[in-house]
């Protein structure tokens, strides 16, 4: 059995100040076909899976290209292009196949394409023909268009939210595409249009509920496998909204009832998936209050994760007005601050002006006089399901009790190690404020006392009736 295994994966925020070009993607992760490194990527979950799978086996695992991007704004054609094109190639270099397992993620638009994963699995298929398995593992945060599902023989997307399960789902891909390819399932599959979008945190129900719902059903009953795709609030194409994907064995009518019925009880829950969002200074207000520290709060409008900017200086700016300290910030996106840190060295005392520098939904520029107490080059914190995040040059700067981790590489709050390997002990902070949504939970919910969603300005602000969509089908609540 012959395996090729390629990735090509970024979130797409199509109001989003800041383009995706090239550099986007060799900054996050660029392996080129057989360098992929000896430790999981993130979005190359069906590959690394396909790798320890192989291990004693006779397989044969021909590794395309990897390239994943920070989420950012709308994806160059030429980039876009340039990276299909060689996934393209190195397909046709490892023919004949079997098995085609893709890594992508499913909301990534490019100039002149809405539905960049749709086109790239397309073809996909022209070059393999109708009978060589494509499998693919997408981000819940996808747009799941009939491009996708109806091409593809299996699709997988991560079930939690945060993204702990990327190698779960990519090992019950892998598997589901072995089992069709030796004949011992054959998989249908329907889809059902909830005809809303939401964000759906796994943390707590009814999310989490549900999601353990339906993990039991799987393996069950010849229940293959149930996705829900949450959909991205902020990406404009047509198919942007929340889905559910059912793959039966050998049985569309009841994939159809399941997906309905499971898309049904979704719609009813869905006005309790909000978990509140006061604006700037009641969530610093809620903070102090608590009494017990460290409270966190998520700027999620400044989530370089949702393709922000990560820059905005709302939330830094009213701390500093406000006088308050033992504070901590990051990560806060400003290469040309990080390099003027480097050039002042650790202990230096000196006016920097922080921040705010993409465009209106970043805030002004914060100007202050700051201490550098730690630099640290080309460093990474830890990401999801035990990869790393890249972090570039970075620095950490105080300013009157308020601390702020600087760096050049563009990229949302992670693990807790975002601070701690600055050799800030979060336990001695009142406030932790992380740019991220949701997927900081997996670490700082073990340390916060607290935690608060903010409704800050930003890109990916929580108001989406303010957004100027033009494409998206409607209804679709809460529109």
């Amino acid at each position: 059995m012959i395996i090729f295994s390629a990735t090509l994966a970024t979130e797409t925020n199509t109001f989003g100040p800041l383009p995706t070009g090239l550099e986007a993607f060799k900054q996050r992760g660029f392996y080129p076909a057989g360098t992929h490194p000896d430790e999981m990527q993130f979005f190359a979950g069906p590959l690394w899976a396909a790798r320890q799978r192989a291990k004693g086996r006779d397989w044969v695992l021909k590794e395309g290209l990897v390239a994943a991007a920070m989420p950012s704004g709308i994806t160059t054609r030429h980039a876009y292009e340039t990276l299909r094109d060689q996934i393209l190639e190195d397909l046709r270099a490892a023919m004949p196949v079997d098995i085609v397992l893709l890594g992508l993620h499913g909301a990534m638009v490019a100039d002149g394409y809405d539905d960049c994963e749709g086109d790239l699995i397309g073809r996909v298929r022209e070059i393999v023909g109708k009978d060589v398995i494509i499998g693919v593992e997408l981000d819940p945060h996808c747009h799941l268009t009939r491009a996708k599902t109806e091409v593809a023989d299996i699709v997988v997307l991560y079930k939690e939210y945060p993204h702990t399960d990327v190698l779960d789902r990519a090992y019950e891909l892998v598997d589901l595409c072995v089992a069709k390819f030796e004949k011992r399932i054959n998989p249908a599959h329907a889809v059902f249009d909830c005809k809303q979008i939401a964000m759906m945190h796994t943390t707590r129900d009814p999310m989490r509920g549900f999601v353990d719902k339906i993990k039991a059903m799987e393996g069950r009953d010849g229940i293959l496998s149930i996705s829900i795709a949450h959909g991205f609030p902020w990406g404009d194409v047509p198919d942007m909204g929340t889905r559910v994907l059912v793959y039966t064995d050998a049985n569309v009518e009841k994939a159809a009832e399941l997906a309905r019925e499971l898309g049904q009880e979704i719609i009813g829950f869905r006005d309790r998936l909000n978990p509140g969002y006061p604006d700037v200074d009641e969530a610093l207000d809620q903070g102090v209050a608590h009494g017990e520290y460290p409270v966190v709060l998520a700027d999620s409008a400044d989530n370089a994760g949702g393709g922000a900017p990560s820059d905005s200086t709302f939330v830094l700016r009213r701390v500093l007005e406000r006088g308050m300290r033992k504070v901590a910030i990051g990560p806060l996106w400003d290469p040309v601050a990080v390099q003027i840190c480097f050039e002042a060295g650790e202990g230096a005392r000196l006016p920097l002006r922080i921040g705010g520098k993409v465009g209106p939904v970043s805030g002004d520029p914060v100007d202050a006089t700051w201490t550098v107490h730690k630099l640290r080059a080309n460093t990474f914190m830890t990401g999801l399901s035990d990869t790393k995040a890249p972090m570039g040059d970075s620095a950490l700067i105080e300013c009157d009790g308020v601390y702020v981790v600087i760096n050049s590489n563009r990229t949302q709050a992670f693990g807790t190690d975002l601070f701690t390997q600055f050799g800030l002990d979060l336990a001695q902070m009142q406030i932790v404020v992380v740019k991220s949504s949701q997927h900081f939970y997996a670490s700082y919910s073990k340390i916060a006392k607290k935690v608060i969603y903010v409704e800050s300005p930003g890109t990916v602000t929580q108001d989406l009736k303010s957004l100027p969509f033009k494409k998206i089908r409607l209804p679709k609540w809460p529109f």
